[in-house]
């Protein structure tokens, strides 16, 4: 098992001791009136502590995952704070919550299991602009798009994933728990034990300029892992127009972020 002990405490010289692996859950939540710029400058000072932690007190070969939101922009203003301490594959957010979702949501409408929906990738921002895309997906090996109506994957599938925590809230009056929960052990199995060879995982990571996604933006890709802590984004992915228009406009939002909190990550 990974979990060897667990230490509660409000001090992060001790939490983050010799951490090897950081889980940033916690944030400021959205409250009335504010947007989201709000909510990101609220946030920032959080990060930006969490981050000098991390470099002061984790281990030198730590790996975090960012799940507080909104959870893109966080981790980048996190590993901005923590320097060079920690290298770009080390950092990650969390969108396997969305990816998670929108499986269960393709099977349900497909009449089939959840492990029957393959190579279901999240692009993007953790946020009503992510983009689930169907298009390379697969339900029992067929394509997504010959088992399920390519009308109803426009214009229900893909709301019905970006509101969903909204969907949550309404119905219980708070937040998801253990579906989030289950992502983020989702998250780290995929990371630490590899996808499956015929599967790929969604990742929120630092980019690297794949598929036109600027470098250093932390934007959600389709990865695989081999396990051991390495990953890798899926390359030579066909992406069609209807999909580009949509990684492009969640990729802008990113962008817009990173704008509101550019003071916080100059060298």
């Amino acid at each position: 098992p990974l979990l060897s002990r667990v230490t509660a405490s409000a001090d992060r010289a001790e939490s983050h001791a010799d951490a090897d692996w950081v889980l940033l859950v916690g944030s400021v939540p959205r409250g009335p009136g504010m947007e989201r710029g709000d909510l990101i400058r609220r946030n920032a000072p959080i990060f930006v502590e969490e981050g000098r932690a991390i470099a002061r007190q984790a281990s030198k070969d730590a790996r975090v995952v960012v799940v507080g939101n909104p959870c893109n922009t966080n981790c980048l203003i996190a590993r901005h704070a923590a320097g060079d301490s920690l290298t770009d594959d080390r950092w990650t957010a969390l969108t396997r919550l969305d990816h998670n979702r929108a499986r269960s949501l393709l099977a349900e409408k497909a009449g089939a299991r959840v492990r029957e929906v393959k190579k279901l990738a999240i692009w993007g921002n953790h946020s009503t602009t992510l983009y689930p895309d169907f298009t390379n997906a697969e339900i029992g090996g067929r394509n997504a798009t010959d088992a399920i109506d390519r009308s109803w994957l426009e214009a229900e599938f893909i709301p019905a994933v970006q509101q969903r925590g909204a969907a949550v809230i309404a119905a219980r009056g708070a937040s998801s728990a253990f579906s989030a929960a289950q992502a983020i052990l989702d998250h780290v199995r995929g990371i630490v034990d590899g996808t499956p060879p015929d599967d790929w995982a969604s990742l929120a990571i630092v980019s690297d300029g794949s598929y036109g996604v600027p470098a250093g933006l932390v934007s959600s890709f389709p990865c695989r892992s081999q396990g051991r802590g390495a990953f890798e984004i899926i390359q030579d992915i066909r992406l069609d127009d209807f999909a580009r228009t949509k990684i492009a406009a969640t990729i802008s939002e990113l962008e817009r972020e990173r704008e509101l909190v550019k003071d916080l990550l100059a060298a």
